[in-house]
């Protein structure tokens, strides 16, 4: 178990959304170096007592990050290999730890080795490479053979994870990460989508690599303990707390995300002991600050956030109130570039920044909110309380959203 873990809080940025980058990338032009942006946010970070950040896709793409080109180019949109160098070392002077997203379960169209299978089609040795690629019927996007889309998106193509070519190409990209820019993990994008076995594999390479190498996980449904184990994964999203953490205060219903702490955490809980990743909002879902019926309710949620079982992540932004829903389908007013100095200005929940840092300050320096026992105190509608514990130390939790 990696302790540095239970001892972090995360801040997410999307980086092609927060860099204010072109929607789509033409492979042409020069590099840019957007990602440049993030530096003057690090005071910012330290100031909420950030400690680790977990950085979206950054490696060459077509459109917006997920749709991997090349896995050893920086997406030239944000900048060169020297770029995120400079940034990820820049980030551990200042005491961050630095995960990076890993899109290992498909690629975009514009993968090196799926444009040789175009051009080459049978006589390409990267035939084997893409999850059931078959020669004669047509793909919805024309070519002379089918294969199988992530979800049923033929723009996002699956990878075999059986062949060892691909195998070796994925593990060799994340050596040539942690040796160019020292990271100290990774997201793994859609890993209730990939082969548990694989995954297990992965897992046994990153930590050979580094011993406290931190991988997780985004699990969306299904027992967290499949992924999340000694021989996997070190963590996973919590997406069923992350729905009871808003619902919960719009329903006027504290019995759900009680039930849910229960669960994952009691003293019976499936969890025990693992540090999942918690989080109120992220780039796919709407912001927080939008799915609550009552802005005064983001300083009970992130209390609980803060001081609930698991690693707390604040999404970019986040921490000002600012808004974001998914309009026709597109997540692009979830990603919005931002400049710390004018959001400040405009925060709608002035000083929601300040009382996360303090939230943030409180759980660093509290043992038992780190890795501490969970027990149910009190539930009511709009009151709840509980207890946790270490055995050095005991902490009592108590929030009214009345």
């Amino acid at each position: 178990m990696n302790l540095w873990a239970q001892k972090s809080i995360f801040y997410h940025i999307y980086p092609l959304g927060f860099c204010g980058a072109p929607l789509k990338n033409d492979f042409t032009v020069p590099a840019v170096p957007r990602l440049d942006k993030i530096h003057p946010w690090i005071d910012h970070l330290l100031e909420m007592g950030i400690n680790a950040m977990y950085l979206g896709p950054v490696f060459e793409s077509s459109t917006h990050g997920y749709d991997t080109a090349d896995y050893y180019q920086v997406d030239r949109r944000l900048g060169d290999r020297e770029t995120l160098a400079y940034l990820t070392g820049l980030l551990h002077k200042n005491g961050i730890r630095v995960i990076l997203d890993a899109v290992f379960n498909h690629v975009g169209r514009d993968f090196w080795a799926f444009r040789d299978v175009q051009a080459n089609l049978q006589a390409s040795p990267y035939a084997d490479w893409f999850y059931g690629l078959q020669f004669g019927p047509s793909s919805p996007y024309h070519d002379p053979f089918n294969y199988e889309g992530w979800s049923g998106h033929y723009n996002l193509v699956k990878l075999n994870h059986q062949n060892q070519a691909v195998k070796d190409h994925l593990f060799k990209a994340v050596e040539n990460w942690v040796e160019n820019y020292e990271i100290d993990g990774l997201r793994l994008d859609a890993a209730d989508a990939m082969d548990l076995g694989f995954l297990s594999e992965l897992g046994s390479f990153c930590h050979n690599l580094k011993s406290d190498f931190w991988l997780m996980g985004e699990v969306v449904y299904g027992d967290y303990r499949r992924w999340a184990n000694p021989t996997t994964l070190d963590s996973v999203t919590n997406y069923e707390c992350y729905k009871g953490l808003y619902s919960s205060h719009n329903d006027k219903n504290y019995f759900e995300i009680a039930y849910s702490l229960n669960r994952e955490f009691g003293k019976t809980g499936m969890y025990q002991g693992v540090p999942l990743y918690t989080f109120a909002d992220n780039h796919d879902v709407d912001r927080v600050a939008s799915s609550l019926k009552h802005r005064e309710h983001l300083y009970p949620l992130y209390t609980l956030l803060f001081t609930m079982p698991g690693v707390p992540s604040i999404y970019y932004g986040s921490e000002f109130g600012i808004e974001g829903k998914k309009t026709n389908g597109s997540d692009l007013p979830l990603r919005p570039e931002i400049d710390l100095s004018k959001v400040k200005c405009i925060s709608h929940s002035a000083d929601l920044n300040s009382v996360i840092g303090k939230l943030a300050r409180i759980r660093l320096n509290t043992e038992a909110l780190c890795r501490g026992d969970y027990q149910q105190l009190f539930v009511g509608a709009e009151q709840f309380a509980f207890f946790r514990q270490t055995p050095r130390q005991q902490c009592i939790v108590i929030v009214n959203s009345s």
